[in-house]
């Protein structure tokens, strides 16, 4: 059976970005650390992905920062009933300034 869905250049660039998380180790590191991380390395895919548009960067970025923060924290210590309450100001804040990329990009 074959593949009914193209991937597309975002596709591939998810695929890469998240392949970089797990080769990097960076669920390991803390979350002020993994955020520093997916700064620069935007920066990288944005130059290794010139066909993707600033909106596309942006929903890249939006995926990059859903990875780095799963639901239920990654080792043999979590589980979903040790887990945090919920996100903190400090990261609602920082996926909306992402959010408003995003909207501003689909109004242009």
């Amino acid at each position: 059976m074959g593949r009914s869905h193209k991937t597309t250049d975002l596709d591939k660039a998810r695929d890469e970005l998240m392949s970089h998380v797990v080769r990097c180790e960076v669920l390991e590191a803390a979350m002020e650390h993994r955020l520093e991380w997916l700064d620069d390395t935007m920066d990288y895919m944005a130059g290794r992905w010139p066909s993707l548009s600033d909106l596309q960067l942006a929903q890249l970025e939006m995926m990059g920062r859903e990875y780095l923060r799963p639901v239920i924290q990654h080792g043999s210590g979590n589980t979903a009933l040790n887990r945090p309450e919920g996100p903190t100001i400090e990261s609602m804040s920082e996926g909306a300034a992402v959010v408003e990329v995003i909207e501003e990009a689909q109004a242009a």
